[in-house]
């Protein structure tokens, strides 16, 4: 094993060992920060469980760019919990496996839909000002969203995340046991197994680049957890923050992790369609709410689609609003919420209300244009129900994770609960085990790579990856168009491969790199499925086979 140290920051000097193509040998003094602790990701998950392991860990949380950008901030609808009275844990599991086409994990979903109720009252206590409602037993708003029997989506207006988010950040920023590495980005796990001297599999923190500073960080802890969020980002539409890279999965995979369902993508059916609004996202909520989806011409057409209509769950109004767009060669559809009052829009909606006045749109009095997107990634890493990985020490929380919740689609609202309750496991489990002693970690080497002649490499295959991933890999497949994405991942792969072996890295060149493998996964999880289910619809195998059965895809081996 290596020499144990005890310091936060120790100064040392050694030999590097090349770990990691391109980055070799030479001699050079550094700071490693060692933690009891290292979060990567700073979301509802990530936040929610460095305030739980604080008062009794050090904890390091690493966040891309501020701890108030990220997915979780984004969510509008609410958070999905048992909490009235008259709704059950029965109702809320069946509602979610009913979703999840035969593939969410019963053990899982029952986990989580029982602890429900606790996970919303710690965020009650912490102060996140939920939309209150005295005429309910429980004194808060509830509101119903598609594929639930019952309303159970506790919610701050519609701006759920960015409240729950705002009231976190408070206390991360306050603690003295959390310290935030702000604008910097993982670039990889640090395995014991893959280091001279290392000993046996398990992470010992990671490699992670300070962006403004252009200088990689060695942080050593003795547990580390994912909690980067999903791979929306891999789409050229789609309704997730510039963070959703899928950092998380990519360096999970590297480092000797399974994952699981990546086929599975999760389209949100409304997405704000216009020139001048990047990826704002029209809740599930207005649907909940009676907002009925039309044609151009003014023609409802769910019912044709789904008994359910406008309150299916979101693969079947997802594929509705693509099958009507391509039949008819629409830009977009139109949700229609004018029925309402503009008083009841401005109280229930509105953010939505002033974002889409700002653009000239009158939800009032006009019919919102809307786009399906890549809204969620129900795929991840493989972990228990203690958010534990195949790798010691390792952890995975929120919608990096495959916990089996999900199955082969999310049931609205689920995520947020998730990301709660797992993080409180994960913290269970961690606060269970001791401390232990740093192990001195190599550096990062930069000693046999240069800067960068063309950054135009990086733009033009960003481009390339998210227009094919759209065209080949989005709602509807085929053979043959997953054929396509996969030969051309193969060239995107090895470029970007000899590109990272040879040149200095960038936060830039560490995104691409995660979305090509990411995108790699995607397409070899959907080649496997040889049915239509859930999220993953193939015109070639439209019929659902009589036995689910998940896609796990083992680490490459080292």
């Amino acid at each position: 094993m290596p020499c144990l140290v005890t310091d936060r920051e120790v100064p040392v000097k050694f030999i590097r060992h090349g770990i990691f193509s391109g980055h070799s040998a030479r001699v050079a003094p550094y700071f490693m920060h060692h933690f009891d602790v290292l979060i990567i990701g700073s979301g509802l998950a990530g936040q929610s469980l460095a305030l739980r392991l604080a008062q009794h860990r050090r904890v390091a949380l690493v966040s891309k760019r501020t701890l108030s950008d990220s997915a979780s901030a984004w969510a509008q609808g609410g958070i999905a919990a048992v909490l009235d009275p008259e709704d059950t844990i029965a109702a809320h599991v069946d509602d979610t496996l009913l979703a999840g086409a035969g593939l969410c994990d019963a053990d899982a979903t029952r986990f989580v839909v029982e602890n429900s109720k606790a996970a919303i009252e710690w965020l009650i206590e912490l102060g996140v000002p939920f939309t209150p409602d005295s005429e309910t037993k429980l004194g808060f708003h509830l509101t119903r969203e598609g594929g639930h029997s019952a309303r159970r989506i506790i919610h701050a207006a519609d701006a759920t995340g960015a409240a729950v988010q705002t009231t976190l950040i408070e206390k991360v920023r306050q603690h003295p046991n959390i310290t935030v590495y702000e604008r910097h980005i993982a670039v990889d796990l640090i395995n014991a197994n893959r280091i001279k001297g290392g000993g046996s599999k398990r992470c010992l923190g990671a490699y992670v680049l300070d962006i403004d500073g252009d200088e990689v960080v060695t942080i050593g802890a003795t547990h580390t957890v994912l909690s980067t969020g999903g791979a929306g980002k891999v789409y050229l539409y789609t309704s997730n923050p510039d963070t959703a890279t899928g950092d998380g999965i990519a360096m999970a995979w590297r480092a000797g992790c399974r994952v699981a369902n990546m086929e599975f993508i999760q389209f949100h059916p409304t997405c704000l369609y216009h020139p001048h609004a990047k990826s704002f996202l029209i809740t599930e909520a207005m649907r909940g709410e009676g907002g009925i989806l039309r044609l151009p011409d003014g023609t409802r057409f769910m019912p044709d689609h789904d008994e359910r209509a406008e309150l299916a769950p979101r693969d079947v109004v997802a594929r509705a609003i693509d099958f009507e767009m391509k039949k008819r060669g629409l830009d977009c559809v139109f949700l229609d919420m004018t029925h309402k009052s503009e008083a009841f829009l401005i109280e229930h909606f509105p953010n939505i209300h002033a974002r889409c006045l700002e653009l000239g749109i009158d939800i009032s009095k006009q019919p919102i244009p809307v786009v399906p997107a890549a809204h969620y990634t129900c795929g991840g890493v493989v972990t228990d129900l203690s958010a534990r990985t195949d790798l010691p020490g390792l952890y995975a929380v929120g919608e990096t994770a495959y916990t089996g919740l999900h199955g082969a689609n999310r049931l609205a609202s689920n995520s947020l609960l998730e990301c709660l309750v797992f993080s409180a496991a994960a913290a269970d489990d961690i606060l269970a085990q001791g401390t232990s002693d740093a192990a001195i970690l190599p550096d990062w080497d930069d000693s046999r790579v240069s800067d960068a002649d063309e950054m135009i490499v990086i733009s033009h295959n960003w481009d390339e990856l998210r227009r094919f991933m759209w065209d080949y890999v989005g709602i509807v497949r085929t053979n043959k168009r997953l054929e396509r994405a996969q030969h051309r991942i193969q060239l995107l792969e090895k470029e970007i491969d000899d590109y990272y072996a040879n040149f200095r890295i960038s936060n830039d060149l560490i995104e691409l790199r995660n979305l090509v493998l990411t995108a790699h996964l995607i397409i070899r999880s959907a080649q496997r499925r040889h049915e239509s289910r859930g999220l993953h619809f193939s015109l070639d195998y439209p019929e659902t086979l009589p036995r689910a059965m998940e896609t796990v895809i083992p680490p490459r081996q080292n």
